[in-house]
């Protein structure tokens, strides 16, 4: 499988850029395992906030945990706000519920 550089996730006039297609047609039982397994790293490494979860697949449809990454860029043009967008949740919108989380701690009440 190809990896993901630099100049394909920021170099907007790179070839690499411009010929990385983000996808996100997954089938829906394929989905909700990777939910599933995403809810579990949150639980098992105690997340708090927001996070993202990568996966890669394998040919006969296993998941695999490639990173969980605590902190994921935020730009407008990362892949967490492509998510957001995906998800029908607008980049404003979150960052505006990420600030007020923020601000008086967590949701789940172990504070900031």
């Amino acid at each position: 499988p190809a990896i993901v550089g630099y100049a394909a996730k920021w170099d907007v006039d790179s070839f690499e850029y411009r010929h990385t297609v983000r996808s996100f047609a997954v089938e829906p039982e394929l989905a909700a395992r990777a939910e599933r397994l995403a809810l579990a790293c949150w639980e098992l490494f105690g997340l708090d906030g927001y996070a993202r979860v990568d996966f890669r697949v394998d040919s006969s449809g296993m998941l695999f945990v490639l990173e969980v990454n605590a902190n994921p860029c935020l730009a407008p043009d990362a892949g967490f706000a492509a998510a957001l967008a995906q998800a029908g949740i607008g980049y404003d919108e979150a960052i505006g519920w990420l600030i007020a989380n923020a601000r008086r701690g967590s949701p789940d009440g172990r504070g900031a």
